[in-house]
């Protein structure tokens, strides 16, 4: 329904923001000005012991410095009592004294047709109820008593029977006067393809009510009595009331209660809703009969920020929850997200509920987890990753998951919660620190302390050269953090020597998917410890660290330095090889591979940057890139004071 123009005007200006905010907090007395309208209090939105909520009564707006909330009356309203936009302009406007705009005719017309469709549908509800308690609904009453639900229960959830009749509803219905066009419309009956009478749409079948927000009856689920009826669940199909993708069973009552703090629970169905609300969970609602809907999401974060899907712990429940999980990744805002609670195996919450009790269930909605846990089990379940090709695979296909967030905030977050996922997944399975490798596997032993040594240069112990590199490497990527997705699986595979080098990895590849990654390892690590490594000599001297910014610098820097590095641990591992071969047997094969091991070392050593990358670079004799022009005026100036202390003359040009 459009609103005229001026009449949320009107009802703005006729409305007093802090007799609405109100009656829901108590006012800081020392810091209101009740004369001006400036009122101040603890917020609603969160829990605060300080008066940070700001209440500005003649411009109808309030803030909270704590949370952020902000908004006017009618959105003080719908956050508040739990309610729809017009249901809120309703309520102020009753309160203002103003009247509703009247619909135009055709639109009028349709909500009188949508009101008797309704009245036909009570008429039903009530119909059902007392078949059930008649003599023609004594198995569905046997089949209640053996499921626990009590007569409270029943009463409450107004649940029914339709006995095995072709046209029982229909003519109870017809007999009260009520128009046969209704009964169809309100997908009670179907017509017949045989020219008889219409015939009813659920037969045989135990009858619970599907209400809207407003507690109106909009269709009937029918659970089958015979075990060998093809449907065990029918719905009605969808009416002018009933648009199932956008219905959730138990809908009001449910709202009520998240309202007053109970967390949202969604469940598979309507049993499950039932025993859940009699176990004290009554925020419970159910989908009706298919997968939760984009429509049907909507409406649960408009009752709650963080809904709880609990799902029956079988493989049909968690593909349901993966099916959620992919509808709901695109539409996540701030603040607006999801938790899973799995059930254990073979069990719904009505099978668990009794046989532990409500206490069992509190205990799954308390180990909920994120969307973004269940997102990562899902594509690491049952699979091995002993491969680069398979750690990259699945690299891939979480960076394509990701980007379908459309929120560039949450997408960071998620790519962060994945990053701490996958270390705790791989680190495991790497040594850090010195040591060696013997039969290829890394055996790590302490390492000499950062705080022992002046400089890792100076230092005696372990492969200076390739400490030197690692740091190299190391500043490169974190003063170019643009490169870390390229890099990440060879930064990822070094397994330093030196101990800060091993820390100071993987806390720049935790941060590699923030908006600001050399900032975050400064405030993990302290401003000092990265300092500490742009400021080594080596490392200083590195182009791609001195002009950052320069990414075909920087590419080629850590392609040159990470091929180094590889080839270099190759021979390391092909020399512990041999070294136990020896002691066994000695033939031309492991000559054969140490030599291969050796070329392809000293092929990497020997290439500058200039051969791979068409970069003007050479390398130095501590391994870092050195622009070519630096190192010849550096020759020029060495040869000139040779010169001097009696030396050969220096060169031309």
């Amino acid at each position: 329904m459009s609103l005229p123009p001026g009449f949320l005007d009107e009802l703005r200006s006729r409305t007093s923001i802090v007799q609405v905010v109100g009656r829901k907090v108590m006012w800081e007395a020392r810091k209101s000005n009740q004369g001006k309208g400036d009122m101040w209090a603890p917020c609603p939105f969160h829990h605060e012991k300080t008066a940070s909520f700001h209440v500005d009564d003649r411009k109808g707006y309030y803030y909270c410095f704590g949370c952020q909330a902000k908004g006017d009356a009618i959105k003080f309203v719908t956050e508040t009592e739990n309610v729809g936009f017009m249901e809120a302009v309703e309520i102020l406007a009753e309160e203002a004294g103003m009247t509703m705009p009247k619909r135009d005719p055709q639109a009028q017309q349709k909500a009188d047709r949508r009101t008797q469709l309704s009245d036909v549908m009570e008429m039903a509800v009530q119909h059902f109820r007392l078949m059930l308690n008649a003599g023609a609904g004594s198995e569905a009453r046997a089949y209640l008593d053996r499921r626990g639900m009590a007569q409270e229960t029943r009463d409450r959830f107004d649940i029914g029977f339709a006995p095995d009749g072709w046209q029982g509803l229909w003519d109870a219905l017809t007999g009260k006067g009520v128009d046969p066009d209704l009964i169809i419309g309100a997908g009670l009956a179907k017509p017949s393809n045989k020219g008889g009478k219409p015939y009813d749409t659920f037969r045989n079948r135990i009858m619970f009510p599907i209400r809207d927000a407003r507690g109106k009856c909009i269709a009937f689920g029918g659970r089958a009595m015979d075990p060998n009826d093809n449907a065990k669940y029918l719905n009605s199909p969808e009416t002018e009331l009933f648009d199932k993708g956008r219905s959730l069973y138990n809908h009001g009552p449910a709202r009520e209660a998240a309202g007053k703090g109970q967390p949202l629970i969604v469940a598979e169905g309507y049993m499950d809703v039932i025993a859940l609300c009699d176990a004290g969970f009554g925020a419970s609602v159910a989908p009706l009969g298919t997968a939760v809907t984009e429509n049907q999401l909507q409406l649960l974060w408009r009752i709650s920020d963080e809904p709880i899907i609990a799902l029956d712990g079988d493989k049909a429940g968690i593909r349901a929850a993966m099916r959620v999980v992919d509808l709901a990744l695109p539409l996540l805002e701030a603040g607006k997200s999801l938790r899973f609670a799995v059930m254990p195996e073979g069990q719904d919450p009505d099978d668990l509920i009794k046989a532990k009790g409500a206490s069992a269930v509190q205990k799954v909605l308390d180990a909920a987890m994120p969307m973004v846990k269940l997102l990562w089990q899902r594509e690491i379940e049952g699979k091995v990753f002993d491969s680069p090709e398979r750690r990259a695979a699945l690299d891939k296909l979480l960076k394509q998951k990701i980007k379908l967030i459309q929120d560039p905030s949450i997408r960071s977050h998620y790519g962060e919660a994945i990053k701490e996922l996958r270390f705790q997944l791989f680190r495991p399975q790497r040594g850090v620190g010195k040591g060696t490798f013997k039969k290829g596997k890394w055996n790590a032993e302490p390492t000499v302390q950062a705080h022992t040594k002046t400089s890792m240069l100076a230092a005696s112990e372990g492969p200076v050269e390739r400490r030197v590199r690692e740091a190299v490497v190391l500043a490169v990527a974190l003063v170019n953090p643009e490169l870390l997705d390229d890099f990440e699986y060879e930064i990822e595979s070094m397994n330093c020597l030196d101990q800060d080098n091993a820390h100071l990895r993987d806390v720049l590849l935790r941060y590699a998917n923030t908006p600001d990654p050399r900032s975050n390892v400064e405030m993990a690590l302290g401003l000092e410890m990265v300092e500490n490594l742009l400021r080594q000599p080596h490392v200083a001297i590195t182009p791609a660290v001195r002009k950052p910014g320069d990414m075909a610098l920087a590419r080629m820097t850590l392609t040159e330095e990470l091929a180094k590095l590889k080839t270099e641990r190759g021979l390391s591992e092909e020399i512990a090889e041999a070294e136990e071969d020896l002691l066994s047997i000695a033939d031309e094969a492991m000559t054969w591979r140490l030599g291969q091991a050796a070329e392809a070392r000293n092929k990497a050593m020997q290439s500058g940057l200039d051969e791979e990358g068409g970069g003007d670079f050479a390398v130095g004799d501590n391994g870092a890139p050195i622009d070519k022009d630096e190192r010849a005026a550096l020759d020029a100036l060495r040869e000139m004071i040779d010169f001097t202390r009696g030396g050969k003359p220096p060169r031309k040009g």
